[in-house]
């Protein structure tokens, strides 16, 4: 099973990943949704949005704009990152997902 975070902001796709005011989690297991909540987040720390992801076992995030640490924390807790999508709904977004069609822009990791 698969559990797909998306920060959002105004019902899209977060311009910044840590800048968002919840996030829609959709749980997927053989390429079917068979989930979707919504987790209203505070204000965190980049370093406690982390830690929360990896409390929630988030096995992707799709982000638009995300920082070089946090990154660099989600290669070393092998949670999958797709960065630089482009801003759409996150029903849009996580039907991209299923079909294999998301793709990554590296371009948008900021400092």
């Amino acid at each position: 099973m698969a559990r797909i975070a998306i920060p959002i902001s105004d019902n899209v796709l977060s311009n910044q990943y840590n800048q968002c005011g919840y996030f829609d989690i959709f749980e997927i297991e053989h390429k079917k949704i068979i989930s979707k909540q919504r987790e209203s987040i505070c204000q965190k720390s980049v370093n406690e949005l982390n830690n929360w992801i990896l409390s929630q076992e988030i096995t992707d995030i799709i982000v638009h704009e995300i920082d070089k640490s946090s990154v660099s924390y989600f290669a070393d807790t092998k949670v999958n990152l797709f960065i630089g999508v482009n801003i759409k709904s996150p029903d849009q977004l996580i039907n991209e997902y299923l079909e294999g069609s998301l793709k990554s822009n590296s371009q948008y990791i900021t400092i």
